[in-house]
């Protein structure tokens, strides 16, 4: 379904993202997260929704269509090494630091944090090139916010 999308994505120099795909990409990297520890809880998924509404400016129904868009091209995207280095490379410093953010609201919407949550998003940081301050700041932010 989306083989177009991940080939241009995963290509050796892609073309930065329209916005459209970028929104796409990096919810599914949400999900990604979401479901590192093998537990895609509903606060999880909810909190997706809500990033997704907030960030984008969509209602409701359009967040959830998004998500599940998102959903299935998380499963069907490449390793996490390859998919992340492709949004680093399609995708501005300061969005990838909002994502760190929105990551570390997914992670910790269900109340925990997990070894696996905590590695995936070290790596995931690492991988779109978001400074370990940076990465540390934006989860202060959003815990200071809870």
């Amino acid at each position: 379904m989306f083989g177009d999308f991940l080939k241009r994505l995963t290509a050796p120099d892609p073309a930065p993202l329209d916005p459209v795909d970028a929104r796409l990409a990096l919810t599914a990297l949400l999900v990604r997260v979401a479901r590192s520890d093998n537990d895609y809880a509903t606060a999880e998924v909810e909190r997706i929704d809500r990033i997704a509404a907030q960030r984008y400016g969509l209602s409701a129904d359009e967040a959830r269509a998004l998500r599940a868009e998102a959903e299935t091209l998380e499963s069907e995207a490449p390793d996490t090494v390859r998919f992340t280095r492709a949004i680093k490379d399609a995708v501005p410093y300061n969005d990838r630091v909002a994502v760190i953010e929105a990551l570390w609201q997914v992670v910790l919407a269900d109340g925990s944090r997990s070894d696996e949550e905590n590695a995936l998003l070290r790596l995931v940081a690492s991988l779109l090139g978001v400074t370990d301050a940076d990465s540390n700041t934006a989860r202060v932010r959003v815990q200071n916010s809870a």
